[in-house]
């Protein structure tokens, strides 16, 4: 399955893509938010590439459990002046992580290729139309109000994802440009995300390159004991495509894909 997204193309399940991740936010659980700063935010990006990032994603609103909302105006001052810097100078594919539709859209005119949805097109579904309008990706991932299910974990979130697919298929997205995501450490407690990964090949089920983001997570540091600065060892014997530590989680995967 191949996508062409924005400057590249990508050859699903040839090998392992790698995400570095610019949060614009000052509030960032990993505690690397950047805040307003838009020059410390493009040239952040711009290591990562370096470092062997095959795409960026750009988020104005932390997600973190306790976060504090912010308004749809402030999260598109935050994050408009970085995704255009960025869309023009990285040379790869620019991700917005949002779910509110007024700020895809104009992180959409600003040059963004990829729309990442962290509610699965559940409060914005607009953002399926708009992503297949432009062309672009479609990250739909899983997640919900507090950590209870009615029935297996791993069901749910495969029901969830299924559902979130089709409404973007019907809106006229590529089916290659479709992505999944389970949604590590949202709407789950730290054994239910051990547990998604534990049955991560489950996944391949829906038919869809899938994006897993593990990066300095709760769910490690409640394993190791140990704080965020010191969870990468975690991470990388967790990891797949997203992450925040590009240069050691490239080699990494750049390793454990010419093993496999």
């Amino acid at each position: 399955m191949i996508a062409e997204i924005g400057p590249r193309k990508f050859a699903w399940g040839s090998r392992t893509y790698v995400m570095g991740i610019v949060n614009v936010t000052p509030d960032s659980f990993s505690g690397d938010g950047l805040g307003s700063d838009a020059d410390a935010a493009v040239a952040q990006g711009l290591r990562m590439v370096g470092e062997g990032a095959d795409m960026l994603d750009v988020g104005g609103e932390s997600t973190r459990p306790g976060h504090a909302p912010v308004t749809v105006a402030e999260e598109m001052a935050r994050t408009e002046e970085v995704v255009r810097r960025l869309a023009r100078e990285s040379g790869v594919p620019v991700s917005i992580d949002t779910y509110k539709l007024e700020v895809a859209e104009l992180a959409q005119a600003a040059g963004a290729t990829i729309l990442n949805d962290v509610w699965g097109l559940t409060r914005s579904p607009g953002i399926a139309q708009l992503a297949a309008r432009h062309g672009s990706g479609l990250v739909v991932m899983h997640n919900q109000d507090g950590t209870e299910y009615a029935g297996d974990v791993m069901a749910e979130i495969k029901r969830f994802l299924r559902v979130a697919v089709d409404r973007a298929l019907a809106a006229g997205v590529p089916r290659e440009k479709v992505i999944v995501d389970p949604g590590i450490g949202f709407g789950k407690t730290a054994d239910q995300s051990w547990e998604v990964m534990r049955r991560f090949a489950e996944l391949k089920e829906l038919g869809q390159p899938i994006l897993i983001g593990t990066s300095r997570k709760s769910f490690i540091g409640k394993l190791l004991d140990l704080p965020v600065e010191e969870r990468i060892e975690g991470t990388t014997a967790t990891v797949v495509a997203a992450v925040h530590d590009v240069l050691q989680i490239t080699r990494a995967v750049r390793t454990a894909d010419r093993m496999r």
